[in-house]
């Protein structure tokens, strides 16, 4: 049995959710609106202020199409009522990012500064404090766009092991190997 498919999503006061002919859930909340189709075989249940997924059969195709749409829909609902935050940290002499409207200009160790467009749905700053690494923070609802947005700007410029070097997100744990050993006599 599918654990995650299986959880109910309850729903804040301030969500509403409808699902729509051809099985198109939407999610109004605060924060804005979402929607997503969901495969024709699984049911969407909304009864009591929660909101339940249920699949047809135990066949494997089914388990997984369960759990994979409770957590859609459940980052959709979390989306609509708090918002996603990520934060990615440029680590690196002479490295930074400054932003113009939806445009995100980063300055990593190239001859040319790169830029990138940012969707309007996310909103994206960068923090440059005294003694720390450039950040850059970007919110919004849908928690899969923000994702892609912050690996297309991580892939930019990877963190290298030997120093550090590159693009991260913050707290992110990363492999460090040692240089070259002295020479032996």
């Amino acid at each position: 049995m599918s654990r995650v498919g299986n959880k109910v999503i309850a729903l804040p006061e301030t969500v509403s959710v409808s699902v729509e002919s051809g099985n198109v859930v939407t999610v109004k909340g605060p924060k804005g609106t979402l929607s997503q189709s969901v495969n024709p075989d699984i049911k969407v249940e909304i009864a009591d202020g929660q909101l339940r997924v249920v699949r047809p059969s135990d066949q494997k195709r089914h388990k997984a199409l369960h759990g994979l749409y409770r957590a859609l829909v459940n980052n959709m609902v979390t989306g609509v009522s708090e918002g996603y935050r990520l934060q990615l940290e440029i680590v690196g002499v002479g490295y930074k990012a400054v932003v113009n409207g939806n445009i995100l200009q980063l300055t990593l160790g190239f001859s040319h500064d790169i830029y990138v467009s940012i969707p309007a749905e996310i909103k994206v700053s960068a923090v440059t404090e005294k003694g720390q690494n450039p950040k850059v923070i970007l919110e919004g609802i849908d928690k899969q766009l923000i994702g892609e947005v912050a690996a297309k700007i991580r892939s930019l410029r990877k963190v290298e092991p030997y120093k550090g070097k590159g693009v991260r997100f913050v707290g992110e744990a990363i492999r460090r190997k040692a240089g070259k050993s002295a020479s032996k006599k």
